[in-house]
């Protein structure tokens, strides 16, 4: 992430654009002056560099501020949704969904935040909004590491953070081989309801189906909290994280759901 500092004053001073310039190898854009903070987003290299701000306190020598466009990938704790799946205004925006994660923003009063997924006691966020970061100058060491937003980890216990393009691929939509497979894997295909007026009651509300209508696999529901939302899936491409099972004393399958987001 190596800028010339100097150039950077330069430019801060006069107040010339520093996006005016492409950069040279990626760079991080974290959320506070602090190497150890949360990283908002990684610029690749080669592109604009990001506008100065003055917008916030000066910071620390070896940082400048920036401002970042959305949209930005998050997570929010359901308890900081109102019954109309708003966010509370003064709700943190974590950058992954577990205690601890960094903070990537404060969502407020007027901000613009779509829902994208599930992930039991969180809900994952698009969120539409300009950023301010830090960018470190001079330090001449690689980007750090994003954190996985866009994929869905496991309540349990969510993997270490890596880039959106080390997510592992997800399946066909195809039947899946029969058996039981405890290991969590991704599914796609459209999620659909299996209730009908016509057809007596399934033991499962919802299936996973593929492009021609077939199903996959029903889906179990039961591990994710905000089972109201499920609605606002119905119809639409998916991908799911869970383990694959058989229905016991039937041929049929069933993935048990523990992390959701549209396609």
């Amino acid at each position: 992430m190596k800028i010339n500092a100097l150039l950077a004053a330069a430019l801060l001073a006069c107040g010339a654009p520093l996006h005016a310039a492409a950069l040279s190898v990626a760079t991080a854009v974290q959320s506070q002056p602090d190497a150890a903070s949360p990283v908002i987003v990684v610029l690749p290299a080669g592109s604009e560099q990001p506008t100065p701000t003055d917008k916030v306190a000066v910071p620390p020598s070896g940082w400048i501020a920036v401002e970042v466009a959305g949209p930005f990938e998050g997570y929010v704790r359901n308890r900081d949704l109102t019954k109309g799946l708003d966010i509370l205004p003064g709700s943190t925006i974590y950058v992954a969904p577990k205690d601890g994660a960094g903070s990537l923003t404060v969502f407020a009063k007027g901000d613009k935040a779509e829902i994208t997924g599930l992930h039991g006691s969180w809900t994952q966020v698009r969120l539409d909004k300009t950023l301010v970061g830090y960018i470190q100058v001079g330090a001449g060491s690689p980007a750090p590491a994003m954190a996985p937003a866009p994929v869905p980890t496991a309540p349990a216990g969510p993997p270490a953070p890596a880039a959106p393009a080390a997510a592992p691929a997800a399946a066909p939509a195809a039947p899946p081989e029969a058996g039981d497979q405890s290991l969590s894997r991704l599914f796609e295909g459209t999620l659909s309801p299996t209730k009908s007026l016509l057809m007596p009651r399934k033991a499962y509300d919802w299936q996973l189906v593929d492009a021609s209508g077939k199903r996959i696999a029903y889906v179990d529901l039961s591990k994710l909290l905000l089972t109201d939302q499920i609605e606002n899936y119905s119809g639409h491409g998916v991908v799911l994280l869970g383990s694959l099972k058989s229905v016991r004393g039937a041929d049929d399958l069933v993935i048990f759901v523990e992390g959701l987001r549209l396609k």
